[in-house]
């Protein structure tokens, strides 16, 4: 997407390319939802059970229930996780509201969130309605996982490489098994998820310790090879979802993990979010990044502590506090 060539009738994409950082509000991906989350966050915050209410009404079942109650299988998979994380991440916000006040929440100077959790930024920011939030997370849960059933596909978590090495290491997993692979997510320095046909996965997991000298490898817990071309089929269910939902520019930039850029141009925006799910997660560039523009602390609201780990792993002395649920 070429940010300059911006004719009459599109907004400005080049807006908050002068972007500050001083105060990053994070935002949790899929994988760090689990069972018994929420159950507090929704007893003490008012606002945050209203926000339940209303997913549960648009998603035609009791979503805190699936949250605070699993069973682990069910919130596990990708269209529940999806909106659980959403939904999940945005009371956080009211939590942190209603503990900190109005003023803790409009400190923030920048958004972003791991994949997923681009959506919730994207709310944070004002770009989507909460509703709207809930719908699109809903239709992309249900079309990476109709896209997932298609074909035998996975995701690998490769610790302690480089991404050059982990992307030699794809090379001769691909070569070994004739299927393809990539790296998928690019996280941290020594923490890559590579994403691909399962007997590939396979491979990977067969001979990244004794042939590459990885620390170690890890199966993840998603339906598929999200973030490859193993994901084309979902993009066009999201593109038709998207093209109904109205999306303002956002009032904060809002870091894209397509090309770890903020957008002000909401058609650009639209955009990226139907790429993001065939495209790498480029968060190791995002941090990088914020870390460079007047970084001061960062905010990870939802749950886990996943991105304040990997912001953490950049830099260590990273300012980092958790508005858990």
């Amino acid at each position: 997407f070429s940010r300059r060539s911006v004719s009459p009738l599109m907004a400005s994409d080049s807006d908050f390319d002068d972007f500050t950082s001083k105060v990053s509000f994070m935002f949790p991906g899929q994988g760090a939802q689990f069972v018994g989350m929420c159950a507090d966050v929704c007893n003490d915050v008012p606002a945050a059970k209203a926000l339940f209410d209303e997913a549960s009404e648009i998603l035609g079942y009791d979503l805190l229930e699936r949250c605070t109650n699993g069973p682990k299988e069910l919130l596990d998979s990708t269209e529940v996780s999806q909106p659980a994380i959403f939904v999940a991440s945005m009371a956080a916000v009211e939590k942190l509201k209603q503990e900190e006040g109005q003023e803790a929440v409009d400190a923030a100077t920048c958004a972003m969130g791991l994949s997923l959790g681009e959506y919730s930024a994207l709310c944070f920011a004002d770009a989507i309605s909460f509703a709207d939030g809930v719908k699109i997370t809903k239709a992309r849960g249900e079309a990476m996982q109709s896209a997932a059933d298609a074909v035998d596909s996975g995701m690998v978590s490769v610790i302690g490489l480089g991404k050059d090495v982990v992307a030699e290491l794809c090379e001769a997993a691909a070569e070994k098994s004739g299927k393809s692979i990539r790296i998928a997510n690019f996280l941290c320095n020594g923490n890559y998820a590579v994403s691909g046909a399962s007997e590939a996965c396979d491979v990977v997991t067969e001979i990244a310790k004794p042939d590459f000298k990885a620390r170690m490898t890890v199966k993840l817990a998603v339906a598929g090879a999200f973030h490859t071309d193993f994901m084309a089929p979902a993009v066009s269910a999201l593109e038709e979802v998207l093209a109904g939902i109205e999306i303002k520019k956002p009032r904060i930039p809002v870091i894209s993990n397509v090309d770890a850029s903020p957008h002000s141009d909401p058609e650009t925006i639209k955009k990226l979010l139907a790429t993001q799910v065939t495209s790498p997660v480029l968060w190791e560039n995002t941090m990088q990044s914020i870390l460079s523009k007047g970084f001061e602390r960062a905010v990870e609201l939802g749950p886990g502590k996943v991105t304040a780990g990997i912001l953490k792993r950049t830099d260590k002395k990273a300012e980092c506090k958790n508005v858990e649920v």
